[in-house]
Order: structure tokens, then sequence, then C-alpha cells
């Protein structure tokens, strides 16, 4: 399934928002879905904003700055957000 501008667009249609507590109710719906649809591993795409997606990291081994010995970094998964053109146009 495409997660992107539109269908985050089709989603927010679908709810009112008459009042500030309706509003925050929305944003954090919307952020609630964007959160949801990375867990599943897919990525939301913001044209013009960014892209929001699932960085798999895997088990490595470093070195403690402190002491110089070896150890054993676990794999992990994290958020990742990488930022459209237009946005840091607009930031400049």
């Amino acid at each position: 399934m495409k997660y992107d501008k539109k269908w985050l667009a089709e989603w927010v249609m679908g709810k009112p928002t008459d009042t500030k507590k309706a509003a925050q109710e929305l944003v954090d719906g919307l952020f609630d879905e964007i959160v949801k649809t990375m867990v599943t591993g897919e990525q939301v795409k913001v044209a013009g904003f960014g892209v929001f997606k699932v960085s798999r990291r895997a088990a490595r081994e470093g070195i403690n700055p402190r002491t110089g010995e070896k150890i054993q970094i676990a794999a992990k998964v994290a958020p990742k957000f990488r930022a459209a053109k237009q946005l840091k146009e607009a930031v400049k």
C-alpha cells in the first residue's frame, strides 16, 4: 500500500474538526497513523516535506573510546526522516 500525501489527506477528510479538542485528536490521530505505518515497516512520503521510514541496522563490532576494548553493538531498528528538497530549501 502506498502511504503518501494523498493518503494523509483522505484520512484527514473523514475526521470532523469543529473544536480545539477535535483538532487535537486529529493531530494525535495523524501521528498515530504515521507510527502504525512505520511499525509495519512501510514508509510515509509527504510530497514537499519528506519521508518517514524505518532503518534497520545490523549488529556490529565497535570500540569503547575510553578503554579501547572491543564491544559488540546489537542490531536495532530506528525511525528515520529524510527531508524533501523543498523543505531543505525553505529552511536555508
